[in-house]
């Protein structure tokens, strides 16, 4: 056996993740309104923002417009350092993980293995239940007194995504991605719009906009409107995005954030505060399901729901493809094995549908699975490790100027806050699935 050079198997294995994921040849290929696409399709989720006005409902007008308006700057600040780091010293790094290593080591490598797995498995059980719900209300619309359960519909979409899950990689889900982006201005409009119309027709005297319960019954709710907040962020694929924009890559991918996060603010802010004004206290943690008039308008917001979803979800089920690809599949058979390949893929996206599928239909509880994803997955991705290598990367480079003292200051802020967030919105998170679980028997009909 030859040694392996310890001067090149780093690069070896950098060249070897590279091939094994999928992502190299997807590189200066798109543009940056693709990239803003795929962007805003892997955030501004029905999922992530339908149940942003029962968090403002949590945690009232004053801390909920302000954890919100926070959320929102420090997710689109984390989100520019992310692409500024992308090449930080002269290597690409195709995936988050590999930017981590380049950053902090192996260390850095395993924690975001273990957050952007957390993330993209919670975050598809979530947004699996909220596609079951929308198919769902849709068939009872048409269908009043239907058999077909929310357990149904979950293993149809489930089938589904199975379908769209063969595609090969990122790159050749743009025009799904693309489709999802226009549903996502359109749940967002049909359902501000209805919002509104029903707000005006209920009698605005019984409206309460109190906080309900007890002081601790308060206090963990409004610890799991912060996870639900840093859900409604979430992006744990930024670096993967990155690699499909072309040249120039930052400046491509800066306006691509940017464009993304302009149909979030229009989306997010809106539905969030109309949310809170017209059902106060009592909107459901998904707020379709708090909209009763009139009827085919909140199935077209169900649909709009559906198709946003179905790009959604295959975002962030890929680095789970990519990873178990490397694990199992060599250079050789990547490159030179289609047929291989194929039924590899074949073989593990099934028992990672059948998986989700099953969590999803046992403990289809949207709002809590929600909180937790945000907690443990995206608010570590999203706000904590942006932060801390934007200032490892700082202090390597020595640079002492006020403007960069001035952001370190505000990095170490963001480090600190969001780290009791991460932790408050798990304790709160956790409590309400304890309460669900005792209320409920598994495969519940919700």
């Amino acid at each position: 056996m030859v040694p392996a050079n310890p001067k090149t198997s780093s690069s070896e294995i950098e060249e070897d993740e590279i091939i094994r994921s999928g992502y190299d040849h997807e590189v200066g290929r798109g543009t940056w309104k693709q990239a803003a696409f795929h962007v805003a399709t892997t955030i501004a989720t029905p999922a992530a923002y339908a149940p942003l006005p029962f968090a403002l409902a949590s945690l009232g007008w004053p801390l909920g417009v302000s954890s919100l308006v926070s959320g929102t700057l420090a997710t689109w600040y984390s989100s520019l350092l992310i692409a500024s780091l992308w090449k930080w010293d002269g290597k690409k790094h195709v995936t988050y993980r590999s930017l981590a290593k380049s950053i902090f080591g192996l260390w850095g490598y395993w924690s975001i293995a273990i957050f952007q797995q957390v993330a993209s498995l919670g975050n598809n059980i979530a947004i699996h239940i909220a596609a079951g719900s929308s198919l769902k209300a849709v068939y009872k619309f048409y269908y009043s007194d239907g058999t077909l359960t929310l357990q149904h519909f979950i293993m149809f979409f489930g089938a589904f995504e199975l379908f769209l899950s063969q595609l090969p990689d990122i790159h050749s889900l743009r025009w799904v991605n693309a489709l999802s982006t226009f549903s996502t201005v359109g749940f967002a409009a049909t359902t501000i719009g209805v919002t509104i119309y029903n707000g005006k027709k209920i009698d605005r005297s019984s409206v309460n906009y109190s906080l309900q319960g007890s002081s601790s019954a308060k206090a963990l709710k409004a610890f799991n409107a912060l996870g639900t907040i840093a859900f409604s962020f979430g992006d744990a694929m930024l670096p993967e995005i990155q690699n499909t924009v072309r040249e120039p890559i930052k400046k491509n991918m800066y306006k691509g954030v940017s464009a993304a996060y302009t149909i979030i603010v229009l989306s997010y802010w809106q539905l969030a505060f109309w949310g809170y004004w017209a059902f106060g206290s009592e909107v459901q943690p998904y707020i379709v399901s708090s909209l009763t008039d009139p009827k085919w308008t909140t199935v077209m917001a169900n649909l709009f729901a559906v198709i946003q979803i179905s790009g959604c979800f295959q975002i962030y089920c890929r680095p789970t493809y990519a990873y178990f690809e490397e694990t199992l599949l060599s250079k050789k058979a990547t490159s030179k094995i289609q047929l291989e390949k194929r039924l590899v893929r074949l073989a593990l996206t099934s028992i990672y549908m059948v998986i989700i599928t099953t969590i999803a239909a046992a403990v289809p509880f949207f709002g809590e699975f929600v909180a937790i994803c945000g907690a443990i997955g995206f608010t570590p991705l999203d706000f904590v490790f942006p932060a801390l290598a934007y200032l490892k990367v700082r202090r390597v480079s020595q640079n002492t100027s006020r403007f960069q003292l001035c952001l370190q200051l505000i990095n170490f802020a963001i480090v600190g806050w969001f780290s009791v967030v991460a932790v408050l919105g798990c304790i709160g998170a956790i409590r309400f699935i304890v309460l669900d679980i005792r209320t409920y028997q598994f495969f519940h009909d919700m």
